[in-house]
């Protein structure tokens, strides 16, 4: 297992949930016209916070692998 493989994953994928949960963000206030309120829905701050935890781990083990095959 390669650890620099495994660190730029775990940055890539953290970056990919962050740009995917704003993303998710943006559409809901300009297509949908209704605004996302994580203060008032303890599960939708559990999702903003979670999905980029999981893409950072996602990422680190596809970049561990992906490093250890060459």
């Amino acid at each position: 297992m390669s650890i620099s493989g495994a660190m730029v994953g775990f940055l890539v994928g953290g970056a990919a949930g962050f740009l995917l949960t704003e993303t998710v963000g943006a559409f809901f206030t300009f297509v949908l016209d209704r605004t996302l309120d994580v203060d008032g829905t303890g599960v939708l701050l559990a999702a903003f916070v979670a999905v980029p935890i999981v893409c950072a781990i996602a990422g680190a083990v596809v970049g561990a692998r992906f490093q250890s095959r060459g």
